[in-house]
């Protein structure tokens, strides 16, 4: 609640100093430019990204131009102020699917929606940006966050921010939360395997789709050999700066971006975004024991990212196939053993799969159907420990359909001599009686 009440005051400290001032109208850039249709950057993950964002100086601006002209994020998205994080989540996914510039290549009004999606995005789905965002409003959020990445009073005079206790300036807390570094974008998929390949691990190689270096210009945005230019503007400082009263104010340069360079040709593969949608494998060793609808993550082994240095990471999401013969209930095992009459009656032993192979089971004499018996530590391996689970063996007793006579002959006699033993009880409980 502090660190929201100290925004909303940095917010009307700096409306108040500037309202009389003339704005400059300054935009987020591609990184190095030539000419004007470029000065509108592609936002990916909600963050200015262009061909040299890893290559030259990260843009600063004092003022932005308004990505989504008024509309709230909670409509640009589709859902209510009171949407969950999954519906939010659904939501964009939804839209991003729908909007995105490699399906929509000659709609240029799709491109312009699916960045408003991608900010909106960033901001609803972090519960700080959010909050703050719901307590200051779109208007105020969209111009605190324009002007909050560089100093609009480095080079002398006054700085309304540095009187705020306990923090380097109110400055830092919105480059903090405007302009962070998402890096590559994660990756989910699904793997199905065996239940004794869940049991007992495997190494597996998975392939998908994500994000990689544009292998045309080796992921540097622009073709081979190309060189840049100074941008005469700001003299390849990258700022051009403006005094105004007692302020002097900077801002991103708009010619180049806050690059301080210029180039005049971009990759036609990747339209100079560095990073293309293509085909990557990996190779992971799958721990003994994973059950199912576990998921492992794999570190930096997901998207690329622009600046090469936070790859987004691969969420494996594991789907383990039924066994014919063995059912898990966590780290124990069950089977079932099938025994005969005469095997129920008169007991023996019989042969009982496990995960190591077969073993032998001593069935005693009267043997019920449903009764069980427990191999211990033959279950599964409990994990980062030696300890292992147990195994059941639920016995079942199979009834003939179809007797020899000689069997009926059997069990005839069976029968009476039990009649024969029921009758001889009764007349002794009577006598004794």
């Amino acid at each position: 609640m502090a660190r929201s009440r100290a925004a909303r005051l940095a917010w009307i400290v700096t409306r108040r100093s500037l309202l009389s001032q003339p704005e400059p109208e300054i935009r987020y850039c591609f990184g190095l430019l030539a000419d004007r249709r470029f000065h509108s950057a592609r936002l990916v993950d909600g963050i200015p990204c262009g061909v040299f964002r890893g290559w030259w100086c990260p843009s600063r601006s004092f003022h932005g131009t308004r990505s989504m002209a008024g509309k709230s994020y909670y409509e640009a998205l589709g859902v209510s102020k009171n949407a969950d994080a999954s519906e939010i989540k659904k939501a964009y996914y939804g839209l991003a699917k729908k909007l995105h510039p490699d399906t929509n290549k000659d709609d240029a009004e799709a491109e312009k929606k699916f960045q408003e999606v991608q900010r909106a995005y960033e901001v609803l789905k972090d519960e700080e940006k959010r909050s703050l965002y719901d307590q200051v409003g779109h208007d105020s959020f969209e111009q605190a966050a324009s002007g909050g990445g560089g100093d609009p009073f480095g080079g002398g005079g006054f700085n309304p921010f540095d009187g705020f206790s306990g923090s380097d300036g109110m400055n830092d807390f919105f480059k903090n939360i405007f302009n962070q570094k998402e890096g590559g974008q994660d990756v989910e998929i699904s793997l199905e395997l065996s239940f004794m390949e869940a049991v007992q691990g495997c190494k597996k190689t998975l392939t998908f789709q994500a994000a990689v270096p544009c292998a045309i210009c080796n992921g540097s945005g622009v073709p081979p050999g190309t060189i840049p230019q100074t941008c005469k503007a700001c003299r390849g400082s990258g700022m051009t700066f403006m005094q105004q009263g007692p302020f002097r104010l900077q801002s991103t340069c708009t010619r180049c971006g806050g690059s301080g360079k210029i180039v005049t040709n971009f990759c036609k593969s990747c339209k100079g975004q560095q990073l293309v949608m293509g085909t990557k494998s990996v190779k992971i060793d799958i721990m003994p024991g994973v059950d199912n609808g576990e998921t492992m993550k794999v570190y930096g082994q997901g998207g690329a990212d622009l600046d090469g240095e936070r790859p987004g990471d691969l969420f494996v999401n594991i789907k383990v196939r039924a066994d014919p013969v063995f059912r898990r209930e966590g780290k124990d095992i069950h089977v079932d053993a099938v025994l005969s009459i005469s095997q129920a009656m008169l007991g023996g032993n019989i042969h009982v799969p496990t995960l190591t192979g077969d073993v032998a089971v001593k069935v005693k004499q009267g043997t019920q159907p449903g009764q069980k018996v427990v191999l211990k530590g033959k279950g599964i391996k409990t994990r980062n420990s030696s300890f292992y689970g147990n195994q059941y063996v639920h016995f079942n007793v199979s009834i003939p359909t179809n007797l020899t006579e000689r069997q009926k002959k059997i069990m005839e006699e069976f029968e009476t001599d039990e009649h024969g033993d029921c009758e001889r009880t009764v007349v002794a409980a009577a006598a004794s009686g």
